[in-house]
């Protein structure tokens, strides 16, 4: 996974993240703030409010998974939040399907966890015969049915989720991929830009009307300037079929001469251009293929 990457030093700093503890979040909030307490959110949208607000000095939030792709709640916070990217943080997901003391597999019939996580097991689950059941996170999921003291329902979690309320491991590594990764992203409410001669990745949206040739023109400017494009994915917004709002990560810094001009090109064919960060490339990309 290579070194944690380096992050402004700030007093008392306070890490939000949605869930409870044992969540892949919380892992993910251990991994790159070893030493500082965190701040435990119900949901997405009150991770973004704890920062912004000032109740927390950093929030950390999936952006993406390697098998099951985006999180979409966060492609469409992230624009509005007012906050910036100051930090990526890959992490490895390794899911276990856990169960109350004493359940035996066959006992089983049902698999609550959050629908990521779900979508992560769906091939093993499904040999399994088990009915996956939404829940609004993995950790919740293993606190749920110790709640519940049903033995026929299962949770898919973390090893410390399963630890931390006292169930059983009937499995552990159920993903369906080996290579099964989390992009995690750190956020601020001040920008705060990589120090130089860092790898650098600066991410941003961009809207570009449906009409032909709009996107090829909007982007024709990141290939003629030489500038790596990482990352493009599409969304609806405001349930219009006429406008799409683009989600773009790309290598290098807006000062780089490249990259400068190939946004000026992009503010030209796309004027709604904002940008969300640049931060240091983290280290786990240099292992990809």
């Amino acid at each position: 996974m290579g070194a944690r990457q380096p992050f402004p030093m700030i007093p008392e700093p306070l890490i939000a993240f949605q869930g409870i503890a044992g969540a892949y979040s919380d892992l993910a909030a251990r991994a790159v703030f070893p030493d500082a307490p965190t701040l435990p959110c119900p949901a997405f949208e009150d991770v973004f409010d704890a920062v912004r607000e000032g109740r927390a000095s950093r929030g950390i939030v999936p952006i993406e998974n390697s098998i099951a792709g985006r999180v979409a709640d966060n492609h469409h916070l992230l624009p509005e939040s007012g906050l910036f990217i100051v930090a990526e943080h890959f992490q490895p997901i390794e899911h276990s399907l856990c169960a109350l003391p004493g359940v035996a597999r066959e006992e089983l019939k049902t698999a609550l966890s959050h629908p990521q996580a779900l979508a992560q097991c769906r091939t093993h689950l499904r040999a399994l015969n088990l009915i996956p059941e939404p829940f609004g996170n993995t950790a919740m999921a293993a606190a749920e049915i110790v709640r519940r003291g049903e033995r026929s329902v299962a949770a898919v979690s973390s090893r410390l989720a399963a630890t931390l309320h006292g169930l059983d491991i009937l499995e552990a590594d159920i993903q369906d991929e080996s290579y099964n990764t989390t992009r995690f992203l750190v956020l601020a409410r001040d920008a705060a830009g990589p120090p130089p001669g860092i790898p650098a990745i600066t991410t941003l949206v961009f809207r570009v009307r449906n009409v032909p040739a709009a996107l090829y023109k909007a982007l024709g400017g990141f290939a003629t300037n030489g500038v790596n494009m990482t990352k493009l994915e599409s969304y609806i917004l405001e349930g219009s079929f006429n406008v799409s709002q683009f989600y773009c990560d790309v290598a290098g810094r807006p000062a780089d001469a490249g990259l400068s001009l190939a946004l000026e090109e992009l503010a030209f064919y796309a004027p709604h251009v904002k940008l969300l960060g640049t931060y240091p490339a983290h280290a786990y990309r240099q292992a990809l293929p």
